[in-house]
């Protein structure tokens, strides 16, 4: 599923004294089966962007095409679009309320009028999707599971629509490492699996670096960067670090490798490229 973005502008407080801009003119396309980091500092307008993309928000300029879909259309209907796009939002865990989780994750199938049968298939399958089994979680209130577990039910209510678009708000804030780790695992295999569109906001760039194809650098509204995230961080380090964001650890390490006289590659990006360089600079040395 494809979505353009033209001339998006959308002001909080219009015509009053503190009214302020949160996204200022953008301009993009997202490519059917994309994996989109989205990245920019607090204010920077991501939130403001992800509650457009499914209709939660409306702009006062501008349009945005799913699918050739003008959602910004005031008839179209927009129950048929966030059927496509499904947003997870920042601790979504807090929108969690069903005694059980099968219920939980069965309250969005159930509004769009399906039989049992397929509301049972979603339930099944989309706990299958995200690491839970059925008959050992099926019947557990979702106030018993750790914070990782409820954020999988939240990503499996999701799913369960069936969205050909999968956004995500930071997914792992206030998550320790190991549920940080399984959580964006989880994304990973969504997009490999299901082909799903898949937009991601998060503040780990190291994690940015190893998921996305495609990188969005919000500043104050505006998009400072979009490219491969081999384009963005690797041309634009001194740019990031200017608008108060930070760079891949990697980046950080070749960095001070150079300034140690590591002959090291202007373009890596992973820790295997890393030691890839070094072997390849100590082989160098011990032939001399």
């Amino acid at each position: 599923m494809s979505i353009i973005v033209k001339n998006l502008t959308h002001i909080y407080n219009e015509g009053m004294p503190f009214a302020s801009k949160a996204l200022d003119d953008i301009s993009f396309e997202i490519k059917d089966q994309d994996f989109v980091g989205l990245i920019g500092h607090t204010g920077s307008g991501k939130s403001t962007l992800i509650q457009h993309l499914n209709g939660i928000l409306k702009p006062h300029a501008g349009k945005i095409y799913i699918n050739d879909f003008d959602i910004t259309d005031p008839t179209l209907n927009l129950t048929d679009i966030r059927k496509r796009v499904g947003v997870v939002f920042q601790y979504p865990e807090y929108q969690l309320f069903e005694e059980t989780i099968e219920k939980d994750i069965a309250f969005g199938p159930s509004n769009l009028g399906l039989e049992v049968e397929e509301i049972n298939s979603r339930v099944k399958t989309s706990m299958a999707a995200v690491g839970l089994d059925y008959e050992a979680f099926k019947d557990k209130s979702p106030f018993e599971l750790s914070g990782g577990q409820k954020r999988r039910v939240a990503i499996a209510g999701v799913i369960a629509m069936n969205p050909e678009v999968l956004i995500l708000d930071e997914p792992t804030a206030g998550l320790d490492p190991g549920g940080r780790d399984e959580i964006f695992e989880l994304i990973k295999k969504l997009h490999k699996e299901k082909n799903m569109t898949i937009i991601l906001s998060s503040h780990s760039m190291d994690d940015m670096a190893k998921l996305a194809k495609t990188l969005i650098v919000m500043n104050h509204g505006k998009i400072e960067f979009m490219g491969s995230p081999r384009e963005v961080f690797n041309s634009n380090i001194s740019r990031l670090k200017e608008i108060g964001l930070d760079i891949p650890q990697v980046l950080e390490l070749t960095m001070k490798l150079r300034d140690k006289g590591f002959d090291i590659r202007e373009d890596v990006l992973t820790l295997d490229e890393v030691k890839e360089e070094i072997l390849r600079i100590m082989r160098g040395r011990k032939k001399c």
